[in-house]
């Protein structure tokens, strides 16, 4: 089975590399379609071009959400993420359909909650192209559960 890093395991100052992958044009019509954002610059790489890019941009939440994906799929967070909190984000360059990015996760502050079997997680998030230029930077704020996490029993009506 499976099991993510309890908030104890993510010590500050650990980093870690995902896994790499690339961005198909399936992922940015399906992403665009599926939320509405509709810009030309998604959509049509002649505007695009217009505005001095090589190429149909991807939209920086999906830049986000493919990241994000990629760190669940090292199983960092799996079973033991609990919320997220909060997070800042910059995006830094444009990405590309086609582009392949990867994350270098670093961990910036893990302490207990008053609890004591949960913790908050900080890192720093830095989403990197295949040129190993920076894309996007962001700094989620996450609950972790903790190595005594015991889960709350569901009620259950007699």
């Amino acid at each position: 089975m499976i099991r993510g890093q309890t908030f104890e395991e993510m010590v500050v100052g650990t980093r870690f590399l995902t896994a790499a992958r690339t961005v198909t044009e399936t992922d940015l019509v399906g992403f665009i379609s599926a939320v509405g954002i509709t810009e030309p610059l998604f959509l049509d790489a002649r505007h695009a071009a217009e505005g001095g890019y090589r190429g149909r941009l991807i939209p920086g939440a999906l830049t986000y959400a493919l990241a994000e994906g990629l760190l669940l799929q090292t199983n960092v967070l799996h079973g033991t993420g609990l919320a997220f909190l909060e997070m800042n984000l910059q995006a830094l360059r444009p990405v590309y359909v086609g582009d392949t990015l990867e994350v270098v996760v670093e961990v910036t502050g893990s302490r207990a909650t008053s609890r004591g079997d949960r913790g908050v997680v900080t890192t720093i998030n830095t989403v990197l192209n295949q040129h190993g230029e920076t894309v996007l930077s962001y700094t989620p704020r996450r609950m972790i559960r903790g190595r005594g996490f015991v889960p709350s029993s569901p009620v259950v009506e007699p």
